[in-house]
């Protein structure tokens, strides 16, 4: 684990001394996040934290000395993770559309599938394909939806990439290693001006650079010791607060007759928000949603095959009510709105 100390050091330190610079050019471009009635803040906020978060993540992995020996997957890493980063930079200057920026998602997932980086759960390649493109796509996007209060998705970020830090030592993953430490460092270095109040965002560019890497990371992880029955939902329990927070505003959005892309304040955390906890609280609740999460996984990385999927299984029932408590919050929030309108 000493080994990639520095990484976790470096990619705070640059995040944190790069994100006051990226705010100053974010203001000097015009490239802000203004106030509307989907969002929280009042006053316009300077994006491109991203360009922090990404900067340092790149500076904490020169530290890394197993370039040679992953040189392929860590070059079409780094590629993937710049142009999904420049995309957003991009959707943040110019908004894009969702149609607009998918296509840049599936070229990223494309490339990162063709150098071998793939999930290896059937027999059957094209299938292993599919689940990874999928999934890669996926999480990208989850984590882009998760951006919606203050330090919610950096801080969410940073655990993740702490568990699956942890996994990786764990099971002597050293790419995996090396990738979520110097990701753990710039988040938390970001997250210092991030969280509530907010002095700066990520935007898109951050998100996306984000959720490209840990949805490489979920891919990567591997458990050599222990029987693929036993392991194969680990990545899917550590990133489990994305997941379910995108499946629970997409269900919505389609009930109430609406496009899951619209924006709205119909995530986790403003329904949280909505049944009467403050911003930061109902932040710091699902920061200790995401380390119950993370906790879960490192012990059904150790547990058997029926232990872990008894884990599994009372994971799933509660998200499934979380689901239906969340659900009904909001059925009850629209009906107020309607109701005061009238």
């Amino acid at each position: 684990m000493a080994d990639f100390l520095p990484l976790i050091v470096i990619g705070f330190a640059a995040s944190l001394g790069l994100t006051p610079l990226t705010r100053q050019i974010a203001r000097r471009f015009g490239i802000m996040d203004a106030p509307s009635a989907r969002k929280v803040h009042g006053t316009p906020i300077p994006l491109m934290g991203g360009l922090a978060m990404y900067g340092a993540f790149v500076l904490a992995l020169l530290l890394f000395d197993g370039w040679p020996q992953f040189i392929m997957e860590m070059s079409v890493i780094i590629i993937s993770a710049t142009w999904l980063a420049f995309i957003g930079l991009l959707d943040d200057r110019m908004d894009l559309r969702p149609w607009a920026k998918f296509p840049a998602q599936a070229l990223a997932a494309l490339l990162t599938i063709a150098a071998g980086i793939h999930v290896n759960l059937f027999d059957a390649p094209l299938l292993n394909w599919i689940v990874s493109f999928v999934w890669i796509v996926g999480i990208v996007n989850a984590v882009n939806f998760l951006d919606n209060m203050d330090g919610l998705a950096a801080g969410i970020s940073a655990i993740i990439a702490l568990f699956l830090f942890i996994l990786s030592i764990m099971n002597s993953q050293e790419l995996v290693s090396a990738l979520s430490a110097a990701l753990f460092g710039a988040s938390v270095g970001f997250l210092i001006y991030n969280f509530n109040p907010a002095t700066t965002f990520m935007g898109d560019m951050g998100s996306m650079f984000l959720g490209f890497i840990l949805a490489v990371l979920g891919i990567k992880l591997r458990f050599p010791h222990q029987p693929l029955a036993a392991t194969w939902f680990i990545p899917i329990l550590v990133l489990a607060l994305p997941v379910f927070d995108t499946s629970l505003v997409v269900f919505s959005r389609l009930r109430e007759g609406r496009s899951p892309l619209q924006g709205g304040k119909d995530h986790t955390s403003h329904r949280l928000v909505g049944m009467g906890f403050s911003q930061r609280s109902a932040v710091v609740t699902l920061y200790l949603v995401s380390i119950l999460l993370g906790v879960a996984a490192v012990v059904v990385s150790t547990s058997t095959v029926p232990i872990a999927n008894l884990i599994g299984i009372v994971a799933a029932l509660l998200a499934l009510c979380a689901f239906v408590i969340l659900e009904m919050a909001r059925i009850r929030q629209v009906q107020r709105q309607r109701k005061t309108a009238e």
